[in-house]
């Protein structure tokens, strides 16, 4: 993606220190955040400078690699172990950062310069299988579809191209006109802020709605297809993803929308067999009852938004049964969400 006429990734490694894209400061200020220890780079996913699942699988996985450079000679195992396990407690719903740290701690056994090249390769990989992605994907859109998308699944949320917005970018390439339903996505307003920041940036025409005005635009006819991307995939196809993606796909199905999740093979996880044995990930109360941005100058404020002493739950994700998902569209193809296509993939 280009930004001010610059090309970016999401996430990339300059020598040891890890380069970020800091997404808590999007859209009022784009900045990089530096991670020059294993320990800072799990701060960054932790506190959602990256998020998405593709972005926190690359990160992680440079976070895997920067242990390994920073372990001792004298106890490198143990160590790398032990980062091994602060690097997954970061996020434990997100797939992609389980399966690229286990590809790099496996290189790490070997030298921290295996874990570095290891690192490098799975983020290549996370960026390559995008645009694969959109490549599949963009057969489902005809010119002047209109597609509603939750959460942020675009190029921020991938090391490049994105999951679910990658079909959207490749169709504008080849000459559709696409309009895109922008989910707010409270309570962090990942569509909001991100989306609408990464369309507006590619001159995708697009708009801004309510979470809870999707329904009202399916009713009326105005969608044509739902499009999200995933946090974890079950072997049977459930889908974890962003909170509120289930209620999206409970009224798509309704109205007979078809909805579509976007997700690399690294997003399944084969011993996961089905959504309920998913871990999903508890947030903070600040997420809810405050909001942070900036005045006319430009100054930053965080303010309260809901009652004082009111107690708050706060579900980082929900999970969606594979029988209300039409398709799952990967870097291999597009697969109904059933263990029997799902095994068949995995083995391809």
């Amino acid at each position: 993606m280009k930004v001010k006429g610059k090309h970016y990734r999401s996430v990339w490694m300059e020598g040891t220190t890890v380069k970020l894209i800091e997404q808590n400061k999007l859209p009022f200020e784009f900045a990089i955040y530096e991670a020059k220890s294993y320990i800072q780079t799990c701060h960054a996913i932790k506190t959602m400078i990256t998020r998405g699942a593709g972005a926190i699988g690359g990160t992680a996985g440079y976070a895997m690699a920067q242990a390994a450079i920073e372990a001792s000679k004298s106890n490198y195992e143990s160590e790398i172990q032990k980062a091994k396990r602060t690097i997954e407690a970061t996020r434990p719903t997100a797939y992609d950062l389980f399966y690229t740290v286990n590809k790099v701690y496996e290189a790490a056994l070997i030298s921290p310069e295996s874990a570095m090249l290891k690192a490098q390769e799975m983020a290549d990989l996370n960026a390559e299988a995008g645009r694969k992605m959109g490549e599949f994907g963009s057969k489902l859109l005809s010119n002047n579809s209109r597609i509603l998308t939750h959460c942020n699944a675009g190029w921020l949320a991938f090391v490049d191209y994105g999951s679910a917005l990658s079909p959207v970018y490749v169709a504008q390439e080849q000459g559709k006109n696409i309009f895109v339903y922008a989910d707010e996505t409270r309570p962090r307003s990942q569509g909001a802020r991100l989306t609408a920041w990464e369309l507006l940036n590619q001159e995708v025409e697009h708009a801004i709605i309510p979470d809870n005005a999707a329904a009202y635009y399916m009713s009326k006819g105005k969608i044509d297809m739902l499009i999200t991307g995933a946090d974890r995939i079950a072997a049977n196809g459930d889908v974890a993803n962003k909170i509120g993606t289930l209620e999206k796909a409970i009224a798509a199905k309704y109205y007979g929308i078809p909805f579509y999740v976007t997700a690399p093979i690294s997003t399944i996880d084969p011993h996961t067999l089905s959504g309920k044995d998913i871990n999903i990930e508890q947030r903070s109360d600040d997420e809810v009852t405050k909001v942070t941005g900036p005045d006319e100058q430009q100054n930053f404020h965080t303010i309260s938004i809901t009652n004082p002493g009111s107690p708050v739950l706060n579900p980082a994700f929900d999970v969606t049964p594979a029988s209300l998902v039409t398709g799952i569209i990967t870097e291999k193809g597009i697969i109904e969400p059933t263990k029997e296509d799902i095994s068949q993939l995995l083995n391809k």
